[in-house]
């Protein structure tokens, strides 16, 4: 029988570190050890676990199938903890609770402001804490347990969480005031095709809806510049160094700032779905059912079309 007294937090979270980093100097180097300190801290793990937990060769280090399944259940167990950490935490400062949430380009340029400042009128004894982030990102974080919430595309793989829409918008190009395109009502995606473009990141939800469409035509989109946010793109348009596609929500509050100009689209798919996702609506605390309950209020026109539930098992 395995001694749960003998699992320690800070081995737990330095083998962590170690897989998600590839190697043992990554883990020691995160936690402020030497090297031999987070040799020994692995090896007497393995030694109490009674098998080997990585593979250790040359470029590094991999989980073996059974420290796979001790890596998944250690993030449990830390995020956990955190969460521990925080509530008490929120106790000592009087607040009544933590809202945990990653929230994309697309939400925090569109609806999400505006939901999370009447929910901070409703609840103003909750913390919120809340990182932008792209959705591949907010889904490892709802998995891992260290947000409950995360605002995605639905383009995105969410295998295993349960999903609602939170918003629906339009797609949109922005041009700079004076454009071969300016003065359009309408442009294809072929002719936008033939200039750069400014995108967030190839593995941003919206820069893979982008793709996509591109990829139906046969075309390849001539991407001059990535960035992390609508601010950027805008700004780069703003200066000429390409053309942007992003929600209309999103694109009204740069283009009258920044000299840019609206045009419509068509050859693209112009709904832009937002999904809010969790791991499981039963195991919300408190804080996170409040939104999600808020979202639904708003969101009650298109969300019950399409709802995704759960995978069963």
């Amino acid at each position: 029988m395995i001694n749960l007294n003998r699992f320690d937090l800070t081995s737990l979270r330095l083998f962590v570190a170690v897989v998600d980093g590839g190697s043992l100097t990554a883990g020691a180097d995160r936690f402020g050890v030497s090297l031999p300190a987070a040799s020994k801290r692995i090896t007497d793990l393995e030694r109490h676990c009674g098998m080997a937990l990585l593979q250790r060769g040359q470029r590094g280090v991999t989980a073996t199938p059974e420290g796979q399944t001790l890596h998944r259940h250690a993030i449990e167990v830390i995020a956990r903890l955190e969460q521990l950490v925080q509530a008490v935490d929120d106790l000592h400062s009087g607040a009544t609770g933590h809202l945990r949430l990653c929230a994309n380009p697309s939400a925090f340029g569109g609806f999400l402001p505006s939901v999370l400042a009447e929910y901070a009128r409703r609840y103003p004894h909750v913390v919120i804490d809340m990182e932008d982030a792209l959705s591949e990102d907010g889904i490892r974080a709802v998995q891992k347990g260290t947000a409950e919430l995360a605002v995605i595309g639905d383009n995105v793989p969410h295998e295993g969480l349960e999903t609602l829409v939170c918003n629906v918008d339009q797609l949109v190009l922005l041009v700079p005031a004076g454009h071969l395109l300016d003065g359009r009502q309408n442009a294809c995606l072929a002719d936008v095709l033939e200039h750069d473009l400014v995108t967030l990141a190839r593995s941003a939800s919206l820069t893979r809806k982008v793709m996509a469409a591109a990829d139906a035509v046969k075309r390849t989109p001539r991407i001059r510049v990535q960035v992390r946010s609508f601010d950027s793109m805008c700004r780069m348009v703003s200066f000429g160094l390409g053309l942007a596609i992003l929600p209309r929500a999103a694109a009204a509050l740069y283009a009258q700032a920044l000299g840019l100009v609206q045009i419509g689209l068509e050859g693209i798919e112009m709904e832009r779905v937002l999904l809010l996702a969790m791991r499981s609506r039963s195991e919300l605390s408190g804080p996170a059912t409040a939104l999600v309950e808020m979202i639904e209020e708003s969101a009650a026109p298109f969300s019950a079309a399409r709802h995704s539930p759960k995978p069963a098992g």
